[in-house]
């Protein structure tokens, strides 16, 4: 299992094997370029995975490990962040989500006229559905321009 998001075509691939299934989504209110703090409303790039599951505000919600290592090495984060980050990327579970980098960034549904998020990617409530069905948590992500 593999999700691929391609933030240009605004699509969402999700790939089991030979299996593929195409997904339409929007993005993050300012879609162009790297999330690089807390607010600015953008969409990460990068390699990632599904930490957790939830039903949340938008319904069924995917949590993506961001930020990442790369992210924080990026950003300059300390030593002790780094530390966190490391570990949850070697646990595949979530990373720290309270830094200036930002975080709590979310696969969920709520609609794809527009971009809209406030960085996170989201789904027609039926395409959340079937992905929060399909992917369990430790599945690979990546987020490309």
């Amino acid at each position: 299992m593999h999700i691929l998001i391609e933030k240009a075509a605004r699509l969402l691939t999700l790939t089991d094997g030979d299996t593929r299934r195409t997904f339409p989504i929007a993005l993050g209110k300012c879609p162009e370029g790297r999330k690089e703090q807390q607010g600015d409303n953008k969409t990460p790039e990068g390699h990632y995975h599904v930490c957790l599951k939830k039903m949340g505000k938008y319904g069924p919600s995917l949590g993506v490990s961001y930020p990442s290592l790369e992210d924080a090495a990026r950003f300059g984060a300390d030593g002790h962040l780094l530390s966190l980050i490391r570990q949850a990327e070697e646990n595949r579970t979530r990373p720290p989500w309270g830094s200036p980098m930002g975080g709590e960034i979310y696969i969920h549904a709520g609609g794809t006229g527009l971009d809209w998020t406030a960085g996170c990617i989201a789904l027609s409530d039926e395409d959340a559905k079937t992905l929060y069905d399909l992917c369990p948590t430790g599945t690979p992500i990546d987020i490309i321009p």
